[in-house]
Order: structure tokens, then C-alpha cells, then sequence
């Protein structure tokens, strides 16, 4: 996929203009500067032309978080030189920066297509303010308004101009089993989200520190192993709403919790030396409503191994699985592995485990043996009365799924044609659904009732 790289100095609204060309909201917008750390990556599909891969950066030059200062330089730096056209964005309102200057430098000495971007041209009386950037010595630039959505048309058919032709093999559509699987790393601050998808990709792609809150952005990152195709999405640490310090982690938090909803398959990363926390039960509650796959990666086990023998390992694994799932008892379905950001260990076991949920999602049930074993599960164990009525299953059968926009891990469901589904209570579903699973594991999948009433009752179809 060809790409195209965002960069300038801090605040001058690289992120606006990448949320602009990406068509939806992405990277954090905010007025604090040093917001953007990371590279941020998403797959642009214009209306007007062929697609590319967008890549957002941290802001160079700016000593406003000295911490991650270099680090930002280095992303920086490797966008630029993975990149086919660049973006070099200044700050018309604010004049030439010795920053811009610097940069400029920089972006001379690499043979790359560029177009200057004069970003906050936002009213025709900003309109001469772009002159003052002819002294860096580009083309002429395109002036924009990337906050007001003036002048993007015109950039976007001058990155177009300067992007290679595409390869063939990408002009063509990806069959529906080739759909990119969005795998979310979610759990709260340090735990080794990040290290887990640098271990992945052998490469540093998303910035790793021991500071809580380095990750800000989700993180959207296209990944291919084998014949699959992912999308390894970096989500800023959830911590607990009293322990937020500032607007701009709110912000992250709450893209944390839009990228549980949007994801196909969640990656719960839990500490091995601190066990499962209250704030790890709160995340693994988020997946659970939301009724998403879900698996849970115990990380930084080479913590633990490397102080103890190996008949003490053993002992000391079998304990804190244990411990795992009893302490997140509610996401029962989520298959557990052990791993090593670090070390790079357990990476092909854990994406052995994705691809084992996901040819699991395909499974299905039989309406014949589906109804036999709820009969049995019924006349065994009857449900509990309530108001001197009984919860009872008429026919149950797994519905067709037809979407062919559906997700590439589907989840799955069944419908039970009941006389009353407010009898049920949560207890006995969860009878029946362990009863199910005797019958189809759907490892690492949550399974969904839909109900319908008897139509006498007047009630309409509802899912629990």
C-alpha cells in the first residue's frame, strides 16, 4: 500500500488534517501540543481517487515533553523515509517557526515528493499570510483550512498526482475472507500494550516507555502474517475516572472504550506480577457489554519464570491462571495465554489462538441437536419459578447470518421461540449456556440469546 506521511512542529494541525483526509475522527485533536506521539496509521479510500495508507506523527522540535522527545524524532524520522509523498504542514497563523526552518532542512535532503501545507488559512483575511513560507524554498504549497475543510479537495488531487501508480494486485477487491481483522490491545496503563505490538510487528512502531499514558491515539496499525490481513489497534491505558489528570486522557480513555465496541477481537494484556486489578475487571466488564471476542494475554511472565525453577514455574503458572479466571469469571468464554512482550515470546501461540476463535465463530449448531440437548438441560435441571411461572423454551434454532458486512469473527447466537423471557434468570442462562457449549466450545466467543415470545403476549423479540 502506498503512503503518505504527516509532518511538521507541534500544534499546527497535523492531526485536524489527518482526521480530514481520513474522512472520521482519529487522531486527538487538542490544543495541547506534544498530543500526537505515536505513528498513527489508517487506510484512506477516496471518493476521487485510489487509496493509501495516512501516517500521523509526533510533532519534532518541541521540548514540551522532554520524556518522549527523541522518540518522537525517531517515529518522525522513519515515517519519512517509509513514505511516498510527504505532507509538510506549517502554521500560516503563527508565521515561519526557526522550527519550520530546521525541518525544511531536514526534508531537502530527502528525495521524496513533498507538498508544503499551509494549514489555518481559515478566513479569506488569512489568505496572503502563506507568502511568508516561499523562504523555505518548496514548490508552491496548497493553502488549507483543515479545521474548516477549506482547500482539502485541492491537496488531495496533488497527492494523487504524486503517489506511484498502484500494484495490480491491489486494484483488485479482497474476497470477504480477506477482510482486515481488527484486533483491539486494550487493558489499563503499563502493562506492555505497546511492547506487545512491537513484538508483533519486530518493530518499534508505537512508543513504548515505562510512564503511565505514553499511548494517547488509538493506534490503528495494518499488519499482514501469512494470508491474513489485521488491523492492530494500540489503545491508550484505561485507568480509573478519579485518576485521570487531564482532558486529553479522558479524550483517550473514551476512544479506549469506542475501540472495544468497534473492534472484531479484543486482547485483554494483564500483568503477570500484579494479577488480575479492579481496573482489569473493569475492562474485561466493558468487553463483556459489549459482547465481544475476547482473549486474555498474561504479559512480562519472563518476570516471574526467570526468579524460579522450573518445577516452581510450573506450580506458580498453574496458580495465577487459576487466579485469572476466577477473578474474571464474567468473560469465561476468554481463553487465557501467557506471553513475553519483551522477550518476543508466544507470539505465534497467541496468533494460533486468534485463528482458532476465529474458525470457531464458523461453527454451528444443529436446530435438531440444538432442541434435544435444551429438552434435556430443561427436564434435568427445570428452571426456578417465579410468581408461580416457569421460564420454557419452545423451539430454539441459530439463525442464518447473511450480512455480508458482518464482522470477520461473527458472534454467535441463538433464538428461543419462550413463553415468557423475563422468567429467565441471569443463573439459569448461564446454565444454558454452558450447557451449549457441551455442544460447540465457540472458544474465545460470547453467545447471544435473542427471544420471541409467544405471540398471544404481544411482545416483541429482544436479545439479553
Amino acid at each position: 500500500m502506498r503512503t503518505v506521511a504527516i509532518v511538521g512542529r507541534p500544534n499546527v494541525g497535523k492531526s485536524a488534517l489527518f482526521n480530514r483526509l481520513a474522512g472520521r475522527r482519529i487522531s486527538i485533536v487538542h490544543d495541547q501540543p506534544g498530543v500526537t506521539r505515536d505513528r498513527i496509521a489508517v487506510e484512506c479510500r477516496p471518493e476521487d481517487g485510489e487509496p493509501f495508507t495516512l501516517l500521523d506523527t509526533g510533532g519534532i522540535g518541541s521540548d514540551v515533553d522532554v520524556k518522549f522527545t527523541q522518540q518522537v524524532e525517531n517515529e518522525v524520522a522513519l515515517a519519512m523515509e517509509t513514505a511516498d509523498v510527504i505532507l509538510f504542514v506549517v502554521d500560516a497563523q503563527a508565521g515561519l517557526n526557526p522550527v519550520d526552518q530546521t525541518l525544511a532542512k531536514r526534508l531537502r535532503r530527502i528525495d521524496k515528493p513533498l507538498v508544503l501545507v499551509v494549514n489555518k488559512v481559515d478566513h479569506a483575511k488569512h489568505a496572503e499570510l502563506d507568502a511568508d513560507f516561499a523562504r523555505l524554498g518548496f514548490p508552491e504549497g496548497v493553502s488549507i483550512s483543515a479545521e474548516h475543510n477549506r482547500g482539502i479537495g485541492e491537496l488531495s488531487a496533488r497527492i494523487q498526482a504524486l503517489l506511484p501508480p498502484l500494484p495490480q494486485e491491489e486494484t483488485e477487491p479482497a474476497p470477504a475472507d480477506e477482510t482486515p481483522i481488527e484486533l483491539a490491545i486494550v487493558g489499563r496503563p503499563n502493562v506492555g500494550k505497546s511492547s506487545l505490538i512491537n513484538a508483533i510487528l519486530e518493530d518499534s512502531r508505537t512508543m513504548v516507555s515505562n510512564i503511565s499514558g505514553t499511548t494517547r491515539d488509538a493506534v490503528d496499525v495494518p499488519y499482514r502474517r501469512g494470508e491474513r490481513r489485521y488491523t492492530l489497534i494500540d489503545t491508550a491505558g484505561i485507568r480509573p475516572a478519579g485518576k485521570q489528570d487531564s482532558s486529553v486522557e479522558i479524550f483517550s480513555v473514551m476512544r479506549s472504550e469506542r475501540t472495544i465496541r468497534r473492534a472484531d477481537l479484543c486482547v485483554l494484556v494483564v500483568d503477570a506480577t500484579a494479577g488480575v486489578t479492579a481496573q482489569d475487571k473493569r475492562i474485561a466488564g466493558l468487553i463483556q457489554e459489549a459482547g465481544k471476542p475476547c482473549l486474555v494475554a498474561v504479559n512480562k511472565w519472563d518476570l516471574i519464570k526467570d526468579e524460579a525453577g522450573f518445577g516452581a514455574r510450573k506450580e506458580q503458572l498453574e496458580a495465577l491462571l487459576e487466579r485469572i479466571r476466577v477473578e474474571l469469571f464474567f468473560v469465561d468464554y476468554a481463553p487465557i495465554i501467557v506471553l513475553s512482550a519483551l522477550k518476543g515470546e508466544g507470539m505465534t501461540r497467541l496468533f494460533k489462538l486468534i485463528e482458532q476463535i476465529r474458525a470457531q465463530s464458523r461453527l454451528r449448531i444443529s436446530t435438531g441437536a440444538l432442541n434435544r440437548l435444551l429438552a434435556e438441560a430443561l427436564t434435568a435441571h427445570p428452571p426456578p419459578a417465579r410468581n408461580n411461572k416457569r421460564f420454557k423454551i419452545v423451539y430454539a434454532t441459530q439463525p442464518e447470518r447473511n450480512d455480508p458486512h458482518r464482522s470477520p469473527i461473527p458472534t454467535p447466537s441463538i433464538l428461543l421461540f419462550v413463553n415468557q423471557a423475563d422468567l429467565l434468570v441471569a443463573s439459569y442462562r448461564k446454565f444454558l449456556d454452558a450447557q451449549i457449549r457441551q455442544e460447540v466450545a465457540w472458544t474465545g466467543l460470547p453467545l447471544k440469546f435473542y427471544f420471541k415470545e409467544r405471540e398471544a403476549r404481544g411482545r416483541r423479540a429482544h436479545v439479553e
